[in-house]
Parts: structure tokens; C-alpha cells; sequence
């Protein structure tokens, strides 16, 4: 994430904290003078200093932030709706003040039950004025920096043809800009029409890896040969994650079937979005967090008894095994399994494990016919580089083989890797690159399907997997 980005999520963040407890001050002047006295309470300075209504002011904060936390109000710091800003914050109002009265307000126990209808509504109209108010300054300011220009996300062009050009003309005209800021253009493969000026030709294809640096925020693809092989070209961008949109022509917006947005009157689409909802996204990231938290510990010992199985077996090799794969982004990271092989068992080179392979050690085959290898792979998924459920990472050896043959596998990049995932349930174990290409149908077919009920649903086919002994 940008540092600008960081910089006005955290606006929001602190914006809300700071709203919240005034809101649960404002709204206990009104409990005090609706409900209070029935309570034994006849100054405001007692009531606001009382144990329930103190403890409040520090606690109910820090529920607001993890409601809006768990929305996806935080996912995205600029470019925001309005609209869905505002539902967004009535949504996340109407489901706090009912948390709210059902855990705090509920015991106030007014002699008439009306005052509980008048204490709820004015919890929640106090703090959703206050809150979308203070949100509407602080996303209203960062529009108007947008469109005077003064707040800009650096961005390249891909084509140098007439749509290219005219999109960069286009884009300079506007008189309220939507910040992009065109760098330069990158002349594809099989273009040969040139309409833009040379000196902001950035370069060709092959010099996208030194052209796409950090401070790269968004590609559009302008291109004018839309052949099925050049757009298989397109989605290795996503080894750099950065969005990529599509200049959309006349037969893309009569399909009906792209998500559109609009800069001035050229329609855009995402070239292809891995579609999860922003409050899905941030519950698997927390019960990933829980999930590996509790098999770390719960399973401590079955990882002290496989650790030492291992080194009894072979007291000279180590317990452990870390090997670089590729995860979200491109970035490699370590992953780490149980030692299950011969520490020779890569001497001529990286290949595939196979069934009844020989290069396994005794206490190796046992483990990996019940997947306890992969156990460790817990901690990746604590540290932050793997999820419990996602496409398994690969090694950057094989990537470079399969996306030959198979460029969009590169839209794997868009999520976190798993220890489990729909492959490997439905496929299993790949012993060749082509098995590897045939299994990644099903990757594909998960990241145009995820939901928290897909990945409990894969949990549970893993589970049963494990249990038979249907491993390697």
C-alpha cells in the first residue's frame, strides 16, 4: 500500500475513533436525562464518572473501528462512492447501535419501555451524523485535490495507437480530473501504429519489468490488436498488483457482462477482478489469524512427535524444510513442511513429487499420504504470506513452464496461496506441468467463485481427504 494511501486510511481511522466517543458522550447527556435518574442518578457528573458509562467511553470506540474494520470501509482510501459511502455508514450504524443496546443499553431498565425506542434512536442518530459528517469533510477534501489536480496516481498506458493518444488527450482536458497521471506509453507486441509522441514512449513489452516501479498505481490497456493470443499477454500484469483496466470498445460494452466505470465518456473495465467482498476479505483474514493460532497450539504436540519421528529416522537432516515459492503479487517468500525427502533429493535439478517416489524417506511417504508435511505451513499462514484456503504456490521454476502454455495463470497472483485449495481437493497432487496447467482450471473456476462458504466447504473436503490417506 502507498504511503499516501496509509496516510488517508489512517485519517478515517482516527476521524472515527474520535467521532465515536463523542457520540457516546453526547448520547449519555441525553441517557442521562432520559433514564438515569430511575438508576439513583441526579448529577451529570456522577453519571458520566459511573463505572459502566467510564468503561463505555474507553471500550465502544474500539467496536466502532472493528464494525467498519469488518465492512471494508478501510479497504479503499481514495476514489470512494458516495453513495456506498453513505449506505456503508448507515449499514455499520444501524448494526452498532443495535449491538449497543443489546449489550449496554438493555440493562438500563427505564419503567417505560418507550424510552428504550427513544434511547436507541438517539444513539444512532447522533452517531451517524457526527461520524458521515466528519467522513463526507475528509472524502470530499481528497475529491477536490483529485480534481484540481493537486492529488494524482501515476499511471502508464498500454499502446501507442489513435485510442491510446486520444485517451491521453482525453484525460489532459478534463476540466475536474480523475487523477491519473499518464506517464508514458508502452508500445506492445504487433503494434505497429504510432500516434503518440515518441518522447513519451516508455518503452516496449519486454521492458515492462524496469518500467513498472513502486510508485506505479494503475495500467489501462489501450491496444488496438485485440487478438486472443496478445490479450493472453495481459495477464501476466498481475504479477506486479497494480489494477489494469481496458479501454472498452463498442462490442465489449454491447456484451453487457463487464463491471464499467467511466473516465470523462470512455468506459473502462477491469481486465479480470477476483471477486470477494470487502467484509469477506476481512473476516478470512481473521479467522485465518484464529484458525492458524489454535492448530499451533492445539497440535503442538503431534508437531513435537512428527519432529522428532523425523530425526530419529535420520538424525544428521534437518526437521524442517524451506523452499521459495511465489505468493501474492509475484512476491516469493518462504514456505515451510516437514522434511519428508532425501536432502539429495533435488541434486539434478527441481521436479515434481510423484507417486511412491523414491526419493521420500520411510517416515516421509507415511506423512505425506496424510498431508502432515504441510502442517508447518501454519505459520505462513500466522506471518501473512499464505491464507488456510487458496491456490498453492508454486515454485518459480514451474511458473515459467506453465505460463508458456498457460499465461492467465498469472491471476493467481491476486490472492493470498493456501495450504489447501479446490485443486488439490478436486485434482490432487500434480506430477507434471501439464498436470499442473489441467489442475489450475479449478484455481481459476475458485477465484471466480470465493466466498467464506466456498472455503469452509473446501476445509471440510480436506479434512475427509486427510482422514483417508489420499495424500502423496
Amino acid at each position: 500500500m502507498k504511503q499516501k494511501e496509509r496516510k488517508q486510511i489512517l485519517k478515517y481511522i482516527v476521524a472515527d475513533f474520535l467521532t465515536a466517543n463523542i457520540a457516546w458522550f453526547l448520547f449519555n447527556i441525553v441517557r442521562f436525562d432520559k433514564s438515569a435518574i430511575y438508576q439513583g442518578y441526579w448529577e451529570l457528573h456522577e453519571y458520566l464518572l459511573s463505572h459502566k458509562v467510564f468503561w463505555g467511553q474507553i471500550i465502544i470506540p474500539f467496536v466502532w473501528i472493528g464494525i467498519y474494520y469488518y465492512s471494508g470501509y478501510y479497504n479503499r482510501a481514495f476514489r470512494k462512492s458516495r453513495l456506498m459511502e453513505l449506505t456503508s455508514t448507515l449499514f455499520c450504524t444501524l448494526i452498532g447501535s443495535i449491538l449497543i443496546f443489546f449489550s449496554v443499553l438493555l440493562n438500563d431498565l427505564p419503567p417505560f419501555y418507550e424510552l428504550y425506542y427513544k434511547l436507541c434512536v438517539a444513539l444512532f442518530s447522533i452517531h451517524f451524523i457526527l461520524t458521515y459528517s466528519v467522513r463526507f469533510c475528509i472524502t470530499q477534501t481528497a475529491t477536490n485535490k483529485i480534481h484540481h489536480r493537486k492529488l494524482k496516481f501515476n499511471t502508464i498506458i498500454i499502446g501507442t495507437g489513435t485510442r491510446a493518444f486520444n485517451l491521453y488527450t482525453d484525460l489532459n482536458r478534463m476540466t475536474q480530473s480523475l487523477g491519473y497521471n499518464v506517464l508514458g506509453f508502452i508500445l506492445p507486441e504487433n503494434e505497429h501504429q504510432v500516434s503518440v509522441p515518441k518522447k513519451l514512449i516508455l518503452g516496449e513489452w519486454e521492458d515492462l519489468e524496469s518500467v513498472i516501479t513502486p510508485d506505479i498505481e494503475d495500467i489501462i490497456v489501450v491496444t488496438e490488436n485485440n487478438e486472443e493470443k496478445e490479450m493472453e499477454r495481459l495477464y501476466s500484469l498481475y504479477k506486479y498488483g497494480i489494477p489494469v483496466k481496458i479501454l472498452a470498445t463498442k462490442h465489449d460494452i454491447l456484451l453487457g457482462n463487464v463491471k464499467m466505470t467511466t473516465i470523462y465518456d470512455k468506459p473502462m473495465y477491469e481486465l479480470f477482478v477476483a471477486f470477494r467482498s470487502d467484509i469477506d476479505k476481512n473476516i478470512k483474514k481473521t479467522l485465518d489469524v484464529i484458525i492458524s493460532f489454535f492448530v499451533l497450539l492445539l497440535l503442538s504436540p503431534l508437531y513435537l512427535f512428527l519432529a522428532v519421528r523425523i530425526k530419529l529416522n535420520d538424525p544428521k537432516s534437518s526437521i524442517f524444510f524451506a523452499q521459495e515459492r511465489i505468493g501474492k503479487g509475484g512476491k516469493p517468500f518462504l514456505m515451510y513442511k516437514f522434511r519428508t525427502m532425501n536432502p539429495d533429493a533435488e541434486c539434478e535439478g527441481p521436479s515434481l513429487s510423484m507417486e511412491n517416489d523414491p526419493r521420500n524417506t520411510a517416515v516421509g511417504s507415511w506423512m505425506r499420504k496424510y498431508r502432515l508435511d504441510e502442517l508447518p505451513q501454519f505459520w505462513n499462514v500466522l506471518k501473512g504470506d499464505m491464507s488456510v484456503v487458496g491456490p498453492r504456490p508454486e515454485r518459480q521454476f514451474f511458473i515459467r513452464e506453465i505460463v508458456k502454455k498457460a499465461p492467465f495463470f498469472y491471476l493467481l497472483y491476486q490472492v493470498k496461496p493456501g495450504i489447501t485449495s479446490w485443486g488439490m481437493v478436486k485434482y490432487g497432487y500434480a506430477q507434471s506441468v501439464n498436470e499442473m496447467i489441467e489442475r489450475l482450471d479449478y484455481d481459476i473456476i475458485y477465484l471466480e467463485n470465493m466466498s467464506l462458504f466456498i472455503d469452509l466447504k473446501i476445509l471440510i473436503y480436506t479434512i475427509k481427504t486427510v482422514l483417508m490417506g489420499k495424500g502423496i
